[in-house]
């Protein structure tokens, strides 16, 4: 991963300090996420595109963010609770932070320069990381985790050495 990426500090849903470090050579699903959302449901298949590919080498990793239409509120902890008791999320949760405007969250930031299309649009945006660092796509958040075009080019990223 390129060093930018790995070196920016996120912290975990329980506050752990991390970053994107501790997941050198998978490929990752980097999602930001929502609780209180039309399209809260993809928890679901996140966690299934989890279950499914991590043998391989992928990781999903959440984002919570509160930048549209305040749906998500809660706190670190509720959050947590509400993603592993309602949708028995395994896959890793970090701390809420700004996925868009003048209080962009660096690695978002960075993502967004590195795939442009422009700001986050929406809840459930995702980019897709490839296991030399480089951003490989951005899906829209409407398009879903059990999506072809998506499952086909986390394929193609977990078949690339």
């Amino acid at each position: 991963m390129t060093a930018s990426l790995l070196d920016i500090p996120v912290a975990r849903i329980e506050g752990t300090p991390s970053s994107l470090a501790e997941f050198r050579g998978d490929v990752l699903l980097v999602v930001n996420v929502a609780s209180k959302c039309g399209l809260t449901p993809q928890y679901a298949g996140l966690e299934k595109l989890y279950s499914t590919y991590r043998d391989r080498g992928l990781s999903v990793l959440g984002f919570p963010a509160n930048e549209f239409g305040g749906q998500e509120p809660g706190t670190n902890d509720e959050i947590a609770t509400f993603c592993r008791t309602r949708f028995d999320v395994q896959f890793p949760l970090f701390e809420k932070i700004v996925v868009k405007g003048a209080s962009i969250h660096p690695l978002f930031a960075e993502l967004t320069k590195s795939a442009p299309s422009g700001d986050i649009q929406w809840n459930f945006e995702k980019f897709l990381i490839g296991r030399n660092g480089t951003v490989a796509a951005r899906f829209a958040p409407t398009v879903t985790p059990e999506d072809p075009a998506l499952i086909a080019a986390i394929e193609k990223a977990l078949d690339q050495r």
